[in-house]
């Protein structure tokens, strides 16, 4: 009965139709555990230990392909490997890699179930990538422009997985290797690759290059070696090695030896550097005549009827053409000059100590002065005088000196400084004494190498910035200049901030000799720094210098000013009032953090003054009584003061002064309804001084106008009595005018007129007190004074004698 119900409950559960789902990753060893059929499906989940013996799972297998199995397992329901699992053979790229398994599930001899069993293959990078070939080639051509992409194959990963089979590529290359590599995704997934063109290419600078194309997916990178190079076009014309060759034969020259052997060169390469030699289509047809051109060596023989013609000289256009598409040429001049004697101009032949590429001789600047640097010998085969010899070298730099005969040395004469001459071109000339003299002349040329002899030099030795504090990190605040004459890493710079003031600088220095600040500045903190700009190149030794850098901190106004008396807020003040003591009762005092005019302070009174009784002095911030103090006034007043600066913006502080005062028995006792109505108007006293300013202000307007007056009179009456032309007297006129009319006050008050008789007696006081030099005497003549000279007070003369008369 025990066993039907197990049946029964494995029928169930075959009828819910349960598949399972194993991951297995491959190349692992056969016989590796994947998983327990039996535990996962749960088909044996209540039926007693006893009894799972009698379960039975076993795989299905489509006809015989027991070579071609992959998985085992066991009656228990145990699953493994049966082989070793290859991803890369059993599925296809970039798809997922499984297989399905049909497991029959058995009570004994009877069926329960059929399993679906998916095992999915886990790829494992165990491929890696790999170009086809390991070299490949491109051409760019010298026309190909910027943005020209060539194409490449791209790498081939064998692994199935989308993980390991992304490739990433990199181009690795020289910095000054114009290329980049395009990497590019078709439709179908796959990559492609391009070599891409940054700039122009110059064969003649460089003709190939190699980069190298790095393909990696995670582990093991491959590489694939691009070589480039670059396909010339006809851009450079044939250069000859000279441009006039100037030659002297003998008229018994062989024809067989060459006259002079043209030198061109032309940058270009294939047809476009291949150079043949021609006459030029404006040569003379009769001098042409007499040479023969190998239009492929370049070499100019004599013709065999040259001897029987008495012409002398010869010019002749030599044309140097290359097979370039357009042909490119360019023309040299080769003078003849044939003599009837038997003289050969000398032969100079000059070896140098060290040559550089291009067969040029160099030499290290600093060299020791009579250093020995060039080899000269001079060969002339002629006999008597004409085989006899003298050369010269004129330079500045170089000096020849004789070795013996034919024989010469080139020495250092003077000190060679490269930043001044990088090369050395001097001529050497050696001529022979025969008739006419043969002279031979040689051009040469030496190379200065630097050696790193220059100290850095900098534009000015002190630099000096402002810079306006609270600015944000990283504000720049100047430049610093310095420069060095040597070449490669001689010139390099490298600039840094020395500082001996014993705190952190708040400034760096870039490479480039730009000064920036690290934090913000506050003037309050410091408002200069000083310190030291070191700059060294990376020459072999390092040289440097140094200089000096002022930054100054501009003040901005960001502190507002503080009271430190009264020194707390509300402050507590007695005063007591005497009527002999002093009005001042206090001074405030406050300050500020700011300099210059956001410095500058002033105080007023906010509040609590409302009998206007006191008084503050704006700038000095001294209170004081504004008034009188009366009995009345004693009491407790809590005076609001504020104190201001003058910045943009204004900043402010207010403090509380709670002052209580107390009067003498002394002082004047209260007054009454009527004076205090009068406190609205004007004070008696005030009227009286109002009064008297008006009358003494009237009264010197008058005597001003009155003395004026009398003074043109006189003058005038003078000039008519003594005969004098007035012209004479403009400019003294023109003075008096202008004294009486500066002498009148300009004020918006009223005049008093004067009484006629008081004026006159005014003008009669103010002749006698004119000045003796306005005067004429007899037999003297007008004179003006002197600019400059002090005109008499008769303003103040006439207000005396007046005053005195009214007296």
């Amino acid at each position: 009965m025990l066993i039907k119900i197990y049946a029964f409950l494995l029928l169930l559960q075959a009828s819910l139709c349960i598949d399972l789902t194993y991951y297995v990753e491959e190349g692992q060893n056969p016989g590796s555990y994947i998983g327990d059929i039996a535990a996962d499906t749960h088909l044996v989940n209540g039926v007693p230990l006893k009894d799972h013996s009698l379960f039975w799972f076993q795989q299905l297998q489509k006809g015989n392909e027991s070579s071609s199995k992959l998985f085992n397992i066991s009656k228990s329901g145990k699953l493994y490997t049966a082989q070793v699992l290859d991803a890369e053979s059993l599925c296809k790229y970039n798809t997922e890699c499984f297989r399905m398994v049909e497991v029959a599930v058995r009570n004994r001899e009877s069926f329960v179930k059929i399993l679906e069993i998916k095992i999915i293959i886990k790829d494992v990078n165990d491929n890696r990538p790999d170009f086809q070939s390991k070299e490949f080639h491109l051409e760019f051509s010298e026309s190909d422009m910027k943005g020209t992409t060539k194409f490449i194959p791209n790498a081939i990963d064998r692994d199935v997985g989308i993980l390991n089979s992304q490739l990433k590529y990199r181009l690795r290359k020289e910095m000054s290797e114009p290329f980049t590599l395009s990497v590019s995704r078709k439709h179908d997934g796959s990559t492609e690759l391009g070599i891409v063109l940054e700039e122009k290419l110059d064969r003649e600078l460089k003709d190939s290059y190699h980069v190298q194309v790095v393909a990696n997916d995670g582990g093991l990178p491959c590489v694939l070696d691009v070589s480039i190079s670059v396909a010339d076009i006809n851009d450079n014309r044939p250069v000859f090695s000279q441009n006039i060759y100037n030659i002297t034969v003998n008229n018994g020259h062989l024809i067989y030896i060459p006259v002079v052997i043209l030198s061109a060169k032309d940058l270009d390469s294939g047809k476009n550097g291949r150079i043949s030699y021609y006459f030029s289509t404006k040569s003379s047809a009769l001098d042409i005549s007499y040479f023969e051109l190998n239009k492929t060596s370049g070499e100019l023989f004599l013709h065999q009827k040259f001897f029987t013609e008495p012409k002398k000289s010869y010019k002749l256009l030599i044309e140097a053409r290359d097979e370039g598409i357009p042909p490119l040429s360019s023309t040299a001049i080769v003078l003849v000059n044939v003599i009837n004697q038997q003289n050969n101009a000398p032969d100079i032949d000059i070896n140098f100590i060290s040559l550089t590429t291009n067969d040029v001789a160099s030499i290290f600047e600093g060299v020791k002065v009579n250093s020995f640097i060039a080899y000269v010998k001079v060969t002339d085969n002629d006999i008597g005088q004409n085989g006899e010899v003298s050369c010269e070298l004129e330079h500045d730099k170089l000096q020849l000196q004789s070795l013996g005969k034919m024989k010469y040395k080139i020495v250092i004469k003077s000190h060679i400084d490269r930043e001044i001459d990088n090369f050395l071109h001097f001529t050497i000339t050696c001529q022979d004494n025969g008739t006419p003299p043969l002279r031979t002349t040689k051009n040469f040329s030496i190379q200065v190498m630097d050696v790193n002899d220059v100290h850095p030099q900098f534009t000015k030795d002190t630099f000096k910035f402002l810079i306006f504090e609270n600015e944000e990190p990283n504000f720049p605040i100047g430049f610093i200049n310095a420069t060095d004459p040597d070449l490669d890493s001689g010139s390099e710079l490298t600039y840094s901030l020395l500082n001996n003031q014993g705190y952190l600088l708040p400034f760096e220095i870039s490479n480039f000799g730009f000064i920036s600040t690290t934090q913000s500045l506050d003037r309050e903190q410091q408002d200069v720094y000083k310190f030291k700009v070191l700059v060294k190149d990376n020459g072999t030794p390092s040289l440097n210098n140094t200089a000096n850098v002022v930054v100054e901190v501009i003040d901005k106004n960001d502190n507002a000013p503080y009271f430190t008396f009264p020194s707390v807020d509300p402050f507590n003040l007695d005063v007591h009032y005497h009527p002999q003591g002093k009005n001042d009762i206090t001074a405030l005092r406050a300050s500020d953090r700011d300099s210059h005019v956001n410095a500058f302070l002033q105080y007023e009174i906010l509040g609590g003054n409302d009998k206007q009784l006191f008084t503050v002095n704006l700038y000095t911030g001294v209170l004081s009584f504004s008034r009188p103090v009366y009995q009345n006034d004693a009491g407790s007043y809590n005076l609001q003061f504020v104190v201001k600066d003058s910045g943009a913006p204004v900043l402010s502080a207010t403090s509380t002064l709670s002052l209580t005062l107390t009067v003498s028995n002394k002082t004047s006792k209260m007054f009454t309804a009527v004076h205090k109505q009068s406190d609205d108007k004007i004070h008696i006293n005030l009227l009286i001084i109002m009064l008297v300013a008006t009358v003494i202000v009237a009264l010197v307007v008058v005597i001003s106008i009155t003395v004026c007056i009398v003074r043109r009179n006189n003058l005038r009456n003078n000039q008519y009595t003594s005969g004098v032309d007035g012209s004479k007297l403009f400019s003294q006129n023109n003075l008096s005018e202008y004294i009486c009319g500066q002498v009148v006050p300009q004020y918006d008050v009223p005049v008093t007129v004067v009484s006629e008789q008081e004026h006159n007696r005014s003008s009669q006081s103010t002749l006698l007190r004119q000045d003796p030099q306005l005067v004429k005497k007899s037999g003297q003549s007008w004179k003006i004074p002197p600019p400059g000279t002090q005109l008499p007070n008769t303003m103040q003369v006439a207000a005396q004698d007046t005053k005195t008369e009214l007296m």
